[in-house]
């Protein structure tokens, strides 16, 4: 049955069109515009042309492909907004993704637009209603009149038993990411909403994937649809995101093969992904002993703290997130440069959903994942599924690491050679010079930089004594402790740091007591 959907299959980047050539109204476009939208993405340039032809869609592309403007943009240009009706619903699977949802549709509205006789337009109304708000705030406004809802599915349907929500006069329904909400358990709601739903409405389906259930749900409630279905330029996943997979060494447990990972990818923000919640909390308070900034998202958080942690995240003063695949499906980040599988999940659509976080939007990004000998069969799976050859690689080494991390600091140095600050400090230089030769006090002064942002655990003084896994580490020993306390106090360090493993090639520790080498003076 799916098979005899209308469908149009192209490649990501496959063809160049303009929002003008979709329809758009002039000052549609001039926000667009303002907002920095070039021109439309493919899920956007294929998608936009049958919707505002009026056709059901069944939309197959990848997070962060540009489908949240596919289908907002035909509903805001056929909207009604002096009508209080409620026309347009969008059903998402969260309410993180619901409240980015809204807020985007809100970007696209057109505030300065004006009607044929020339008079300030007036602009819909968008509620964005889920659990964990007040109810009685969002009947009141519903009872105001508004004329797009955008909500979880248990919200609405709350809101629908209690009479205070009408969908008989909807013109358009849209399930945003159908697989996950399936996924989810959010089946019966779904299909009760769908059946309350007024007939002759245009509905469409986004997904990532295409499960049975969203098969069974597209022949039963949407009409002749076309199917557009982007595929990414190489395989099953976009091209613009590296794919590495790096080998725990024998003996080693995942935490401590992570340590190196992270110190050597130094990944500004991140995403690791596990399987339990368990594991969860053991990694996320292990990292933290290490000095890394970094917090759990669980779902145990309460609304606001779920907001407050993800502004915290967007605004990198937490640098990465442990997670579950259920609790992550409500954090929506545009700018993610790193996911990490710490633990690789069971199905390759789950790996496919879970990398798709990062490479948004044109960027690069990079995802990782941690590999022992029973993980060989998921990798292959992946590599087939995706078309595409993940790199595996061995941990690094401290010295693979120290050179990266030396190389990085070479270049803030040459940048700060260029840089006004440096007459600054030559008076300091040129005191110096008369006791000290010249290329002893640069060494000396680079020392000490680097030093303040190398990571902790290749520091000398923690040598041997850091903790193996977080299962030891949550022991309490003095050295962990100490560094426990780092770790909370300073919230991670904004330069990328280590966690507490220990090096088989670790430089050797000085004896108790012993000195550095004394700088050479001059003349001596």
């Amino acid at each position: 049955m799916f098979m005899a959907f209308r469908s149009a299959t192209h490649d990501e980047d496959s063809m160049t069109v303009s929002f003008q050539s979709l329809g758009l109204s002039d000052h549609r476009i001039e926000t667009l515009e303002e907002l920095g939208f070039a021109e439309p993405t493919t899920i956007q340039a294929e998608a936009i042309p049958h919707l505002m032809a009026g056709r059901d869609v069944l939309g197959m592309a990848q997070t962060g492909t540009g489908k949240t403007a596919a289908f907002a943009l035909p509903i805001l240009e056929r909207i009604d907004p002096d009508s209080r009706d409620v026309q347009a619903l969008i059903l998402t699977p969260t309410r993180e993704l619901a409240m980015q949802v809204g807020q985007a549709m809100r970007e696209f509205m057109t505030e300065g637009a004006r009607d044929a006789d020339g008079r300030r337009a007036h602009v819909p109304f968008i509620l964005t209603v889920y659990g964990g708000q007040a109810i009685d705030r969002q009947v009141q406004r519903l009872e105001r009149g508004v004329q797009i809802v955008v909500g979880t599915p248990g919200r609405v349907l709350d809101l629908l038993r209690r009479g205070n929500l009408r969908i008989d006069k909807v013109s358009w329904l849209v399930l945003d990411e159908a697989d996950e909400m399936l996924s989810m358990g959010f089946l019966p709601d779904v299909e009760s909403i769908l059946k309350q739903a007024c007939v002759e409405r245009q509905t469409a389906f986004f997904s990532a994937t295409m499960p049975p259930s969203i098969r069974q749900l597209v022949a039963q409630f949407l009409k002749d649809p076309v199917t557009v279905k982007v595929k990414p330029a190489q395989g099953g996943t976009p091209a613009r995101i590296n794919q590495v997979a790096y080998n725990v060494p024998r003996g080693w447990s995942k935490a401590k093969a992570l340590l190196p990972v992270m110190a050597y990818e130094e990944p500004e923000s991140a995403i690791i992904f596990v399987r339990t919640r368990r594991t969860a909390a053991e990694l996320t308070n292990y990292l933290q002993r290490s000095g890394y900034s970094v917090d759990e998202y669980h779902g145990d958080l309460s609304q606001s703290q779920r907001e407050r942690m993800l502004e915290r995240f967007k605004t990198k003063q937490v640098r990465w997130i442990v997670a579950t695949d259920i609790a992550a499906r409500g954090i929506h980040v545009d700018d993610l440069t790193h996911v990490v599988n710490f633990d690789l999940p069971d199905s390759v659509e789950s790996y496919v959903h879970r990398i798709g976080r990062t490479g948004r939007a044109g960027k690069e990004g990079t995802a990782i994942a941690l590999i022992q000998g029973q993980d060989r069969r998921k990798v292959r799976d992946i590599e087939f599924h995706t078309k595409q050859t993940l790199e595996i690689r061995s941990a690094p080494s401290r010295a693979e690491i120290e050179a990266k991390h030396l190389e990085k600091f070479k270049g803030k140095l040459r940048d700060a050679m260029e840089g006004e600050r440096l007459a600054s400090f030559l008076s300091i230089a040129a005191e110096l010079s008369e006791d000290f030769e010249p290329r002893a006090i640069a060494a000396a002064a680079l020392q000490m930089a680097y030093d303040r942002t190398r990571p902790e655990w290749l520091s000398p003084e923690w040598g041997e004594d850091a903790p193996d896994d977080f299962r030891s580490s949550r022991g309490g020993g003095d050295r962990g402790d100490r560094s426990g306390g780092r770790g909370r106090q300073s919230g991670g360090r904004s330069g990328g740091s280590g966690g507490g493993g220990s090096y088989r090639d670790r430089a050797p520790r000085r004896a108790p007591g012993e000195r550095a080498p004394a700088p050479v003076k001059r003349g001596s």
